[in-house]
């Protein structure tokens, strides 16, 4: 059975841990680690909203 409960804590930790490994090659790339914290939380706020709309 499909569970209708959303669990929003969970989305938001998958979602920040997923860029977060992106966001960890790309900082050490060279880039500014405060974008990169930048993109983990714009990534994590996306992913909530489209499990909410979803």
């Amino acid at each position: 059975m499909h569970n209708i409960q959303k669990d929003w804590v969970s989305a938001v930790a998958i979602a920040a841990l997923g860029a977060g490994v992106i966001t960890s090659f790309a900082v050490s790339q060279g880039q500014n680690p405060l974008v990169g914290l930048a993109i983990t939380i714009f990534a994590a706020v996306s992913a909530v909203a489209i499990d909410h709309f979803m």
